[in-house]
This record gives C-alpha cells, sequence and structure tokens, in this order.
C-alpha cells in the first residue's frame, strides 16, 4: 500500500522550531518529488517548499525563504521540513505529498498526499 505519513506538527511559540517528518511507504522516494503544502482555515492549499529526486533541487516559497530548510533522507525513505522562528501566519495544516522526478509548487500533479500534521503558532 502507497502512504505517506506527516510528523512532527504541534503548538510552538512564535520564534520557536518544528521538525516535520514525511516517510513514504510502498514505494521509493528515489522517483519521487516531495512537497511540503499548507493550510490555513478558509484558505487555499499553498505550495511551501519542495525536494525533486532528479537532482535534488529545491524550492521555497518566499513566506519561508531563510526559515524553513527542506532535506531528503534516502536510507530512511524520509523527508523533512525543519521550520526555524516559526511565525503565527505559519499556522495550519501541513501536508506533505509526492510528483514523479521534479516538484513543483501547484498542488497539480501530485499523485500521494499524506493525511497532514497540524501546525499551531501562537503565544
Amino acid at each position: 500500500q502507497l502512504q505517506l505519513v506527516e510528523s512532527g506538527g504541534g503548538l510552538v511559540q512564535p520564534g520557536g522550531s518544528l521538525r516535520l517528518s514525511c516517510a513514504a511507504s510502498g514505494f521509493t522516494l528515489d522517483y519521487y518529488g516531495i512537497g511540503w503544502f499548507r493550510q490555513a482555515p478558509g484558505k487555499e492549499r499553498e505550495g511551501v517548499s519542495c525536494i525533486s529526486s532528479s537532482d535534488g533541487s529545491t524550492y521555497y516559497a518566499d513566506s519561508v525563504k531563510g526559515r524553513f530548510t527542506i532535506s531528503r533522507d534516502a536510507a530512511k525513505n524520509t523527508v523533512y521540513l525543519q521550520m526555524n522562528n516559526l511565525k503565527p501566519e505559519d499556522t495550519g495544516v501541513y501536508y506533505c505529498a509526492a510528483v514523479p522526478y521534479v516538484c513543483g509548487s501547484s498542488v497539480k500533479g501530485y499523485d500521494y498526499w499524506g493525511q497532514g500534521t497540524q501546525v499551531t503558532v501562537s503565544s
């Protein structure tokens, strides 16, 4: 069964950090790019970051550049999103998704999605 499972969300104060994990099972991430998306209440799902399997190239939304870092551990078949200096506007449900080889910021083309993990940034 092909599956993506996110973990690592939680409640954190502004300026704090979290590391999200996206673990794949049933398929190898060697052939899939992974994107992280988030959705705040009443808003559309937006692309936050992604990493391609083809060349390891990465993408970051302007709102998270310099604060978030995406990485991949091939041995664990897992992608991470390190989030530092978190802001209240980073609050939302974070999803990871898989797309063949080359990732992008749009939700289009992503074949598999995780169930999401809640991130709340509040004092």
